[in-house]
């Protein structure tokens, strides 16, 4: 097997013991993303749909750096702290996924890490 660890300064550390992603077997695997700016490791808003799009550009920029792109994204999980906050994320994530989307599942979680609004999880494949 295969196996390499993806990492990049253009999007937010690891807050934890984890990495960005790993590469293996032809797939990415995205860690969960919250919305926070890299640069400045703030949220990038108090709102689902700012902290949505923030966690869809931090998945974008790990991708880029494994050598792949939101194109090649299979499998999306999106973690919200209010379920009642659904449609403003889908909002967003529907402009990032235009056509032909990935499967996808979405629910609501007690709390999210550092008091987040939606953690997003990816995976993706390598193009051949």
């Amino acid at each position: 097997m295969s196996r390499q660890v993806i990492a990049t300064p253009h999007a937010p550390a690891a807050v934890g013991p984890y990495s960005q992603a790993i590469a293996a077997n032809g797939f990415v695997f995205v860690s969960g993303q919250l919305g926070l700016v890299p640069e400045t490791k703030q949220f990038a808003g108090e709102t689902v749909a700012a902290q949505t799009e923030q966690a869809l550009q931090n998945i974008a920029a790990i991708l880029e750096a494994a050598g792949t792109d939101l194109a090649h994204v299979v499998k999306v999980t999106v973690y919200l702290a209010d379920i009642a906050t659904f449609k403003e994320m889908n909002e967003v994530y529907s402009a990032f996924f235009p056509t032909q989307p990935p499967a996808r599942a979405a629910f609501a979680v007690r709390d999210l890490p550092l008091g987040a609004l939606v953690e997003i999880e990816a995976i993706a494949v390598l193009p051949a």
